[in-house]
């Protein structure tokens, strides 16, 4: 699913933008696009270098109070991803990376991904779930024999038993 997704954002992505920029070209013409693709990358520049600084203190202020940095790391990734596509040149990008970087479309932004990776990490330990038996932490592949009837004084538990001695040892009193 993922290597799909790439491959289509990284075949999609850029025939779109070209699709756009030449119908803007076409709208206003070729040298004002050039123009606006040039202000677009030099807004985004500083708007990432304004936008950075910020996340990169609330982050270092979340260190320092001890506290868990969750959502000052999701602001800090949100604003490198959100750079990224602003300094690729074109339209679609740009508007990405803007709802990515600007401080009132992050939330959202950081909001909406924290629900889909909720749901991909509950769909993964489904699956993981699904594909062993067993209760208590004492799971066991589905492949793998259980025990033989009759073990651990004629219950069948489930789990396997293992015949040995318990050895205690000795503490040094320093």
């Amino acid at each position: 699913m993922l290597r799909a997704t790439l491959v289509i954002a990284f075949l999609v992505v850029p025939v779109l933008e070209i699709y756009v920029i030449l119908q803007v070209g076409h709208a206003i013409g070729g040298w004002p696009t050039v123009a606006l693709l040039v202000l677009e990358s030099v807004l985004g520049a500083w708007i990432i270098r304004r936008e950075g600084r910020r996340a990169w203190r609330a982050l270092t202020e979340a260190f320092r109070q001890g506290g868990l940095p969750d959502r000052e790391l999701a602001d800090a990734a949100l604003v490198l991803v959100g750079g990224v596509l602003l300094l690729t040149p074109g339209f679609l990008t740009d508007v990405a990376g803007l709802l990515f970087v600007l401080p009132f479309t992050r939330p959202l932004i950081r909001r909406l991904l924290s629900v889909y990776v909720g749901r991909r990490v509950r769909v993964a330990q489904s699956r993981a779930a699904a594909s062993f038996e067993g209760f208590g932490g004492m799971a066991r592949p589905r492949h793998e024999p259980g025990p033989q009837s009759g073990s651990a004084g004629g219950t069948d538990t489930g789990h396997r038993v293992v015949q040995g001695e318990v050895i205690e040892e000795d503490r040094d009193p320093r």
